[in-house]
């Protein structure tokens, strides 16, 4: 089983305090952290644009650091760990300079990027960003799959769709890692698809455990009929965590944080937000160790972009050393 965190890079308004970042050194100190605790990757959200419900909520204005640009930083200041986009909003990106920007950073980092790819959560920011394009964004998304997946599997080439278009483009230097890894982002079972099609990593949220072991079986049996190995793709779930020494103060901090307020008001997927708490990594270690045993028996193959409530830098670095310790070591102890 892989675990790894989510870094507060595209988080100020929605998971944590305004001006929780205020110093941008913050993540470098953070991925240094997350290498020497054993974390296998740090995950960047994306906006191109503040969403419009957090202007003017007083605070002042969150800050929302581009993922590509932020990871670039963090693979010159650490030596090991992952670095991947969680996810990246595929609809708002020209294809032809994301594949390029996507190679070269692979190459930096020598073969440690993954990128996590998704429709976006707010539809208002692909109006707002590229107002020409806000139509169907599904059908936009697939295309941009299908047209980064030429790009970074054949070094370029051509592609003509009705929304996506590039001629006789070359892609070089080409990315470390070939394939190079897509997680698609995404529910439904038209995201399972997606994975199976043009994936190395399927990255829903959380989902409950029945559920999230059906879309599973789903998955294998789409790799089957596409043609690939049924365990090609990485079943890694974005999930939330909070760890304590007492079961019912994991589980205060929680419910009372700002992740699960903003998820319970502007949840668009049709979960149940009362099993929100039980669908992630809360409680005691020995409850959230029994929960990660539940998820790997499901078929999780990786803990992703673990977003842990925080009101600072330090008690966000205080939780990701208590999971390393008495969750993360502890099960891969176990099965050693």
């Amino acid at each position: 089983m892989k675990f790894s965190v989510a870094l507060p890079s595209a988080y100020e308004g929605l998971g944590y305090p305004i001006g929780m970042v205020r110093d941008p050194a913050v993540f470098a100190r953070l991925a240094r952290a997350a290498e020497s605790l054993g974390y296998d990757a740090v995950w960047a959200n994306d906006h191109l644009s503040t969403p419009r419900f957090l202007r003017g909520a007083g605070g002042g204005r969150p800050s929302f650091y581009e993922p590509l640009v932020t990871l670039a930083h963090l693979a010159a200041v650490t030596a090991r760990i992952g670095l991947g986009t969680a996810v990246l909003a595929l609809p708002l990106r020209d294809p032809v300079l994301l594949a390029k920007q996507l190679a070269t950073l692979d190459v930096l980092s020598r073969g440690r990027l993954v990128a996590g790819v998704g429709l976006g959560a707010y539809p208002e920011e692909l109006a707002a960003v590229r107002p020409g394009r806000a139509g169907p964004r599904a059908a936009r998304f697939d295309e941009l799959l299908a047209a980064l997946r030429t790009l970074l599997d054949e070094g370029g080439g051509t592609y003509r769709g009705r929304t996506v278009r590039f001629a006789d483009v070359e892609l070089a230097p080409a990315p470390l890692q070939r394939p190079l890894p897509l997680y698609i982002g995404g529910h439904g079972t038209e995201a399972v698809a997606r994975a199976a099609r043009w994936g190395q990593g399927w990255m829903p949220g959380w989902r409950p455990l029945g559920e999230l072991r059906e879309r599973v079986a789903l998955l294998r049996d789409r790799l089957v009929a596409a043609g690939r190995d049924p365990r090609a793709v990485a079943v890694a779930p974005e999930l939330s965590a909070s760890i304590a020494r007492r079961h019912e103060d994991a589980v205060a901090r929680y419910e009372s944080s700002r992740f699960v307020r903003h998820r319970r008001a502007r949840d668009r997927t049709g979960r149940d937000a009362s099993l929100m708490t039980a669908s992630n990594l809360v409680g005691s270690a020995e409850a959230v160790r029994a929960r990660v045993a539940a998820l790997a028996e499901a078929g999780v193959d990786h803990c992703a972009a673990l977003a842990f409530p925080a009101e600072s830098v330090d008690e966000l670095l205080e939780q990701w050393q208590a999971f390393a310790e008495d969750v993360m070591r502890p099960v891969r102890a176990s099965v050693s």
